[in-house]
């Protein structure tokens, strides 16, 4: 397909990382931890660098993956970021101490829809990165964006799943619920009056909601 092609481009046009982050690129891949797709994460600090981010909370630590790109990205930003895997947050920590960046990250452990309190100490945030639970979107989103300053922005990964909430082809009632919610998720943005979305077709799909 034409898409697949064009991405393929795009991806092989963006520079290859280094270092500790090709570990953990390399790691993930061996170890099936889900991490953004290069060309929504060059999107997406592409935009926090334009709005000169300092403040960010990350929904979906997984092994510190993004919150070290942001940290790269955006060396005078403050990231706070949560996870409730204590063995890929374990694993977090020690990438974000052999980067450095222990003093410009903080981590809190547990479960993002149990946790509000802690991130709101941290607040209020420039932007808002979720890429957890794909079932919690919503949620996520109404929980931790009352947090979030006047014209901040919302980003959220995997808003299109693949490709499968626009053609609804799924192969498990499970995934098929999964879908659903994603798609009830985005139009319920789209919608959302408080907020200008765009969903890019980068990655598996970036939604930008920009409050206003």
């Amino acid at each position: 397909m034409m898409n697949e092609q064009l991405q393929e481009y795009i991806d092989n046009l963006i520079p290859t990382r280094l270092g500790i982050l090709a570990e953990m690129e390399e790691y993930a891949k061996d170890h099936q931890v889900p991490i953004m797709e290069a060309a929504g994460i060059e999107a997406m600090l592409q935009i926090l660098r334009i709005q000169k981010a300092e403040s960010i909370l990350e929904v979906g630590t997984a092994i510190g993956y993004s919150a070290l790109r942001m940290a790269y990205a955006l060396p005078n930003a403050k990231i706070v970021t949560i996870e409730r895997d204590e063995e890929r947050l374990t694993k977090a920590k020690a990438y974000i101490e052999k980067a450095g960046k222990g003093s410009q990250i903080s981590i809190i452990f547990g479960d993002a829809l149990e946790t509000e309190l802690q991130a709101s100490q941290y607040g209020p945030y420039d932007a808002i990165f979720i890429d957890a639970a794909k079932g919690q979107y919503k949620r996520f989103f109404e929980m931790y964006s009352a947090y979030l300053k006047p014209g901040g922005i919302v980003v959220t990964d995997n808003v299109l799943f693949k490709g499968l909430v626009a053609t609804q082809e799924t192969p498990t009632k499970r995934i098929r619920n999964l879908v659903k919610k994603i798609d009830d998720y985005n139009k319920w943005l789209m919608s959302n009056s408080d907020y200008d979305t765009v969903i890019l077709p980068v990655g598996d799909g970036v939604a930008i909601s920009v409050k206003r």
